[in-house]
């Protein structure tokens, strides 16, 4: 590889970084050529962007980005690694979930994860990653939470009209 096939790699690193708040690296060592096609399937219908390329060029893109931000992600660069870009911090987890539960096996392996800032090292976090909550499902939830009382309110107002409304039918017949 030359120096401005290196570049041009790390280019396109640093674009994906900053584009993404959000992005797995996994080992995919011993997968076969069928099974990391199948694991790129898998990726490409949930809108997940895997890119393999060399641990080198991966901490240069990210040094020359911010090296502070991205410290905790330097540890994990070794073997082969395969990058993963995500809008949805926990698509890449339920991928790799799935992707071992379909081949009965421990690969790939999640070395780490950099979610909005924070980062998980180790296959131990992958159980932890698939449970983390979506900005939609974030908000889905204070939503349900601030109609709750209101919902509250509503029923017992309908109940008691409704109490109201049977109380007033039973009397006239009971006078007759």
């Amino acid at each position: 590889m030359t120096k401005d096939q290196k570049n041009e790699v790390i280019e396109v690193l640093k674009s994906k970084f900053s584009q993404y708040n959000n992005f797995y690296v996994a080992d995919t060592e011993s997968l076969t050529v069928a099974q990391v096609g199948k694991l790129r399937r898998a990726c490409f219908s949930k809108d997940v962007e895997m890119k393999v390329a060399k641990n080198t060029l991966i901490k240069k893109a990210l040094e020359s980005l911010d090296n502070e931000k991205y410290a905790g992600m330097y540890d994990s660069l070794h073997k082969v690694t395969a990058l993963m870009f995500s809008e949805n911090p926990k698509e890449p987890a339920l991928i790799i979930s799935s992707f071992r539960k379909e081949s009965n096996g421990e690969k790939p392996v999640l070395k780490a994860a950099f979610i909005n800032g924070d980062v998980y090292t180790g296959d131990n976090q992958l159980k932890a990653l698939t449970q983390i909550k979506t900005k939609n499902e974030l908000i889905g939830e204070v939503i349900g939470l601030l109609q709750s009382p209101a919902k509250r309110v509503l029923a017992a107002l309908l109940h008691h009209h409704e109490q109201k409304a049977a109380g007033a039918e039973a009397t006239p017949a009971a006078t007759e």
